[in-house]
């Protein structure tokens, strides 16, 4: 395994780490009047560098994608992490299928079989997270950092390249 390829797996399951258990996360896309934000059901996959979510083709979002896939996904719990990618939007049946869940039947008013479903497909390149586990922690890290007291090893973020030998 290449030195490359080991770091993109490391920053892989740490953002893995940091946003498993958060349901929703904020998509944002780049609309004619410029930046987009929507919260977005977050599919229950284990994340391996790629993010998925369900939407319907006829929504902005996804006239927003087919003009421009850049997109930014934020996630906010104990820990803040937002990944940078670009969408692809996938019309694959079965897999609209495995990720069925009947909380989308009410969510989005129709069926799984809708020929209107869609699922977003974001690869992730870069993640930025601030790694708190809570906001007291947090607090004393910005503390120490504003003055000068702390040890510099409490950095408050990280920034990693997901992209690579996956």
């Amino acid at each position: 395994m290449s030195n490359t390829h080991a770091a993109n797996q490391e920053a892989v399951e740490t953002v893995r780490d940091l946003i498993k258990g958060i349901d929703t996360a904020m998509l944002t896309t780049m609309s004619d009047q410029g930046l987009v934000s929507r919260p977005m059901q977050t599919q229950e996959v284990e994340f391996d560098g790629d993010l998925w979510f369900l939407t319907k083709k006829d929504t902005n979002k996804y006239r927003e994608l087919q003009r421009n896939p850049q997109v930014n996904v934020a996630y906010a719990d104990k820990s803040y992490v937002s990944i940078r990618g670009e969408a692809e939007l996938v019309e694959d049946r079965a897999k609209i299928k495995e990720f069925w869940n009947p909380l989308y039947a009410k969510l989005l008013d129709t069926s799984s079989d809708d020929p209107n479903l869609v699922l977003i497909k974001i690869q992730a390149e870069t993640a930025e997270y601030w790694e708190t586990g809570s906001k007291t922690k947090m607090v004393k890290k910005l503390f120490s950092r504003l003055t000068g007291k702390g040890s510099g090893e409490d950095d408050l973020n990280q920034t990693v390249e997901l992209e690579g030998d996956r």
